[in-house]
Formats: structure tokens, sequence, C-alpha cells
């Protein structure tokens, strides 16, 4: 990159300006991804500016380190928790019901957010769950919808958890 920018301030600036409306015109939810976002752009500024050599010297170096680090998992996100929330008609158990089916199918559970949604002992409960074995979310689902009292039942990929 410093080799393409130089001594050039307006290419500094045009770099600093398109960095600007990536940023702020995507979601970068990845470490992963605005690297890739800052390697199209010094190699297309490389190209751009009339250096192919440096554009492609570094395409095939960056492209191979990525390559690296995309086989070997390096800085992958291993975690898959859901946002499970669903609707519980309380019944004055001292232990909700609920609960043995959470534990049954999840490795981990988190208690996020409780509300009251009007209807007397009527609540809205979310919680952060990680599988034991994500091919029986259906049947987790299934069970959960079977069990008297419960309804409204939504499960939600959470990728922004980590």
């Amino acid at each position: 990159m410093i080799l393409v920018i130089g001594n050039n301030l307006a290419r500094a600036f045009g770099l600093v300006g398109a960095m600007s409306i990536i940023r702020f015109r995507t979601a970068v939810k990845d470490s992963h991804d605005i690297v890739f976002i800052f390697f199209a752009l010094a190699t297309g500024l490389a190209a751009g500016v009339g250096l192919y050599q440096v554009a492609l010297v570094g395409v095939v170096f960056i492209g191979f380190v990525i390559l690296l680090l995309y086989q070997s998992e390096f800085g992958a996100v291993k975690k898959r928790e859901f946002l499970l929330q669903f609707s519980y008609a309380s019944d004055d158990h001292e232990s909700p019901p609920y609960l043995e089916i959470i534990n049954k199918y999840c490795k981990k559970s988190k208690l996020v957010n409780v509300r009251s949604i009007g209807i007397e002992d009527q609540l809205e409960l979310s919680y952060y769950i990680l599988f034991f074995d994500m091919m029986k979310s259906n049947t987790f689902i299934s069970d959960l919808d079977a069990m008297k009292g419960v309804s409204n039942i939504n499960l939600f990929f959470d990728d922004e958890v980590g």
C-alpha cells in the first residue's frame, strides 16, 4: 500500500475516501471481510496508477496467504449460538418445565431477556442457546411446541455472538 501511495497526497486522500465510503455502505461483521475489502482496494489502486507488477505480486502473495488461512481455519468462528424466543404462560411451577427440554438439547443456555406481554402470567423469554447437535433443532422446536403453555417459538441464528 505504501508503494502505491508513495508521496502522492491525492492518492492518500483517495484511499481514505474510498475506505470511508466502503466502510459506511457495507456492514462489516467479520475481520476477514475487512481484509478482503482492503486487499481489493489496494489491488485496484495499484492497477489504477499503473503499477501492474505490484498489483500482480500482491494478488499472488495475498491470495496464497488467504488460501492458507482458509485451509487452516485460522480465526474461524466455531460457535454456533442461536437466539431462542418463545412465549410461556406460567402456571406457578417452581421450575419451569421448558428448562428440562432446553437442558436436554442444549450444551449451554443463557437467559437474556424476560418480558411480560400484558396477558396475565404470560411471559416472552429470550435465551442464547448452543446445541449439542444442530441437526436436532427441528426435534427441539417440536418438543418445545408440544409443551403446555409454550407458544410463538422463534429460533434465530445469532452471528453477532462470538
